[in-house]
């Protein structure tokens, strides 16, 4: 989806380069006026696939999330990721629409664009700093930490494993703070000691997953309470722009623009 984004961008930046480069009070005179101003054949055409881009994500996202809507068909993670594909080509859609040329309410319609879309790519950080199951069911800590493996149990099916070596695995992954730089002693210690390759990238592993467990599990409930909060940030932008939008669409029908129809 990142491909098709940075793909779309540079093929409008590339077709209308000469026109968007040109200054506002010359762009009348520029032979593709007509063309690319955002009444143009080109540039409605732009705003109007970009806003119907927005709207849809949204629509579609809460309808899932909210109300359950195809829910077998729908994995909610995946559809975040749609989401916000549609949510961040749009905007970059309606961009070209106004020509770079932003003033009155269709600045304001901009910026808060602008502030949903950055407010989402924070949103989508914090999002991916929570656990879920494959469906995008948000664990809770007692979950999360069902997940933990019982590495002691582990490490005595393990014979070729000294106890001091596995006092020091212990100790890694009951640390309030595991360590990297202590795993990656570890995994010098146990080369070192010449432990079996399959044996050794298999306690790696278990070591590795419960470090990066222990580290969700420490930050799950800060993370939490911040993406309630990023509601708070994320949806007032989205309302007003999606209100500007809908007063913005209403006056250029107003004033008969109809695009190609």
């Amino acid at each position: 989806m990142v491909v098709i984004i940075v793909a779309v961008t540079s093929y409008l930046s590339y077709t209308g380069y000469s026109y968007y480069h040109t200054s506002l009070e010359e762009r009348f005179y520029h032979p593709r006026h007509t063309w690319f101003k955002p009444s143009g054949a080109f540039g409605h055409g732009l705003g109007i696939i970009g806003t119907l881009m927005i709207l849809f994500g949204v629509s579609i996202y809460i309808a899932r999330k909210r109300y359950n809507f195809m829910v077998k068909q729908l994995r909610l993670k995946y559809l975040l990721e749609f989401h916000i594909f549609l949510c961040t080509l749009g905007p970059i859609l309606i961009l070209f629409h106004t020509a770079f040329k932003f003033g009155g309410i269709v600045s304001i319609a901009f910026w808060s664009m602008v502030a949903v879309v950055l407010s989402g790519v924070i949103g989508r950080f914090i999002y991916i700093q929570i656990p879920r199951t494959i469906e995008g069911r948000e664990l809770t800590l007692n979950e999360v930490k069902g997940l933990k493996t019982d590495l002691a149990t582990a490490l005595n099916d393990q014979p070729e494993i000294d106890t001091t070596t596995k006092e020091f695995i212990l100790n890694i992954t009951n640390s309030e703070k595991p360590s990297l730089k202590e795993f990656y002693k570890l995994k010098r210690d146990l080369k070192r000691k010449k432990i079996p390759k399959e044996d050794r990238f298999y306690i790696q592993k278990l070591v590795k997953d419960d470090i990066s467990l222990s580290g969700k599990i420490a930050r799950l409930q800060t993370m939490q309470k911040l993406f309630k909060y990023w509601h708070v940030a994320h949806l007032p932008f989205a309302l007003i722009m999606l209100v500007i939008v809908i007063i913005h669409v209403a006056i250029t029908l107003a004033f008969g623009y109809k695009w190609i129809f």
